[in-house]
């Protein structure tokens, strides 16, 4: 089974071919990311309308580079696999109507993806897992811990009930002054810091409830920052140290509650395992938090690499080739209008992996209240 993956839901232009062998492993054969943080840089954030002309211009060529690095032709694909949500809508229609059009040319199957779905299955390509395991999806739109029972079995367990954590990492980067994006600048500067110097909240930390919430500690440092404004080079990576570490103290202290209850439900597996994906999965003080965390807890900890927890077309083939696999009746000549979804499907902004549990900020609903 070998499939071409587009990701086009944010700011990175992505093809990817990926093949899964008849024991089930997987291979990345191709992953081409184009990054537009140049063109969103002077703005200090995506601007949705830039990204979606960067995606118009750049897929094809991509398409055709992920093709060559695999060493294939369209033709040699099983299926196409695009982003359908959630994320930016102008960037969506791009790839999804991209994909499409390949699939209507070359007669394969097309399977339109939930991008959070391509996050939560990454870590079966990458290390085998198999059902069922924990997901942390950290990024910069969500905040969730997820229970992942199998492919389309998903349970919120937990999710931010304000802001999500990248979106935290990002606007205290830019209170700061640091550049675009947040995330790695803030973690950057961080190095530098005393985490000790200046006293944050830990959000929820010992409530029961499973969920996050980062709106208070983005407060505390705006307010440490003014008080102590102008800030010195020193105050800007002290700040970042504490707000990082804050951000350690707090994930680990939610995430225990979800391990616990994991164990709860699933007492019989012997070492189970916890994902963590998604943007700021990358950080890697955040890594070192999580990894002492299972650690203590008797969990496998897997991150994937690093290039695999930020947006990425490979992750979006896979969850193509799972979908695909899954249709029992799959066979190329015959597959054509009878498996896969149908080409009139539309792109979604807001697309929840869970779709049973209550809407709160933070699942992807259109229009959630807290």
């Amino acid at each position: 089974m070998r499939v071409l993956g587009i990701e086009t839901s944010c700011d990175e232009t992505a093809a990817a071919i990926v093949e899964r062998d008849e024991n089930g492993h997987g291979t990345i054969l191709s992953n081409v990311v184009l990054s537009q943080i140049a063109e969103h840089e002077p703005y200090g954030g995506v601007v949705p309308e830039i990204a979606a002309r960067a995606h118009v211009e750049a897929l094809d060529r991509l398409v055709k580079q992920a093709l060559a690095e695999a060493n294939c032709e369209l033709g040699d694909v099983d299926a196409i696999a695009a982003t359908a949500g959630p994320g930016l809508i102008g960037g969506l229609i791009v790839g999804l109507m991209t994909g499409k059009a390949l699939a209507l040319a070359e007669k394969k199957p097309f399977y339109a993806i939930n991008h959070l779905e391509g996050h939560a299955l990454t870590a079966r390509l990458t290390d085998g897992l198999s059902y069922p395991y924990l997901l942390l999806l950290v990024s910069g739109g969500h905040t969730q811990m997820v229970l992942v029972r199998g492919l389309g079995d998903y349970t919120r367990l937990g999710t931010t009930i304000d802001d999500a954590l990248g979106e935290a990492f990002d606007k205290t980067a830019k209170l700061l002054g640091l550049p675009y994006p947040g995330g790695p600048a803030v973690e950057q500067a961080a190095l530098k810091g005393d985490p000790k110097r200046f006293s944050l909240p830990r959000p929820l930390k010992g409530e029961a409830r499973l969920d996050f919430s980062f709106s208070g500690l983005k407060t505390a440092v705006r307010q440490t920052a003014t008080e102590i404004a102008p800030l010195s080079e020193q105050d800007v990576a002290d700040i970042c140290a504490g707000f990082q570490l804050a951000v350690a103290d707090t994930l680990s202290d939610r995430v225990s509650r979800s391990l616990k209850r994991f164990r709860q439900e699933y007492p019989d597996k012997p070492m189970p395992e916890l994902v963590v994906a998604g943007g700021v999965a990358a950080n890697k003080a955040l890594r070192a938090a999580l990894q002492g965390l299972c650690d203590r807890y008797g969990f496998r900890f897997v991150a994937p690499p690093h290039n695999l927890c930020t947006d990425n077309a490979a992750m979006i083939a896979w969850a193509g080739v799972e979908r695909a696999c899954q249709d029992k009746e799959f066979d190329q000549d015959e597959s054509f209008g009878k498996n896969g979804d149908p080409l009139d499907i539309a792109p979604r902004s807001r697309w929840p992996l869970d779709q049973k549990s209550a809407p709160l900020i933070g699942t992807g609903r259109r229009g959630a209240k807290a």
